[in-house]
């Protein structure tokens, strides 16, 4: 018994799951949507929350570097706005069209017998929409993304569930209206000799690449981190994902940088560059019926 123990150990595949980011992981840098979302964040400081063109560049360069979002950074300084107002400027104007169907990962994902969730720090209209262009809509199981880390309607949150994990999460803002004189002098802050970067207000926003992002969403898919393979083009997400106790793989990139237990130039290299993979003896759906499940798909 022991020996047939031992035996079925040594044939279980390795991981459990594969966790892909989307933006610049499952389609390349090549199609401009980084470039077009970076260029409607700048438009959206300036047009909606009245910020100096002059700052953007300077501004939005701290807040990314200190806060993983711009996001995340315009409301840990002070700005007050409503967030799927923002993801709909954000992300409303992408030139979508750049986004063709890529039967060439779909037939990849769909030969990989194993857990595949998307998580992204986007909303889930975008995910929903890329994935679609993509022809990768039914590779998922589900998507993790900016709602399902932080849930931002009140109404749904009892009084009971007021002080939980979620609560710090849960500021639903409506309103552009705020006092300039609330607003943090990130800029300011920086350009002071040996500036200390412990005094930066805390973000409201959960986000990659914050550890506890990362924990939040393998606790909600219910995924061990010594299981799971998670694809990414950042090298500081993972790196906080290796932190964690995952195996990482840094996808549009010839050579590993340091956290990267593998380094992909296209996520179609996948197949050379991972190929045990596709070397366990295991059998599995690999297509999921129905529409793709967003947020509550992946809940334990």
């Amino acid at each position: 018994m022991e020996y047939e123990d031992r035996y079925r150990q040594s044939q279980r595949p390795k991981y459990d799951c594969l966790l892909f980011d989307l933006d610049d992981t499952l389609y390349p840098l090549s199609t401009g949507l980084a470039k077009a979302c970076l260029r409607n964040i700048k438009d959206y400081m300036v047009e909606e929350l009245g910020i100096d063109r002059n700052k953007i560049d300077d501004l939005s360069n701290l807040l990314y570097k200190n806060y993983g979002t711009t996001m995340a950074g315009l409301r840990a300084i002070g700005y007050d706005f409503d967030y799927d107002e923002y993801h709909s400027f954000v992300h409303g104007r992408l030139p979508y069209e750049n986004l063709k169907p890529d039967p060439v990962l779909r037939n990849l994902l769909l030969s990989l017998p194993y857990r595949k969730l998307i998580f992204t720090n986007a909303d889930k209209v975008h995910a929903v929409k890329a994935l679609s262009r993509l022809g990768l809509e039914d590779c998922f199981e589900g998507i993790i993304c900016f709602e399902t880390l932080n849930p931002i309607h009140k109404n749904n949150v009892t009084e009971d569930e007021d002080e939980d994990e979620f609560e710090t999460n849960t500021n639903p803002t409506t309103s552009n209206n705020y006092n300039g004189s609330e607003i943090f002098d990130i800029i300011g802050h920086f350009a002071q000799p040996n500036p200390d970067t412990s005094v930066l207000p805390k973000t409201p926003i959960v986000c990659k690449p914050q550890e506890n992002a990362i924990e939040l969403a393998l606790k909600i898919a219910n995924l061990n981190p010594q299981r799971t393979l998670f694809f990414e083009d950042s090298v500081r997400n993972i790196q906080a994902g290796k932190r964690l106790g995952l195996d990482t793989v840094q996808v549009g990139a010839s050579q590993r940088a340091k956290g990267a237990d593998y380094a992909l130039e296209s996520i179609h290299n996948l197949r050379e560059a991972v190929p045990e993979l596709w070397e366990a003896d295991i059998k599995s759906e690999v297509a999921y019926p129905g529409k793709l499940a967003v947020e509550t798909s992946v809940t334990a």
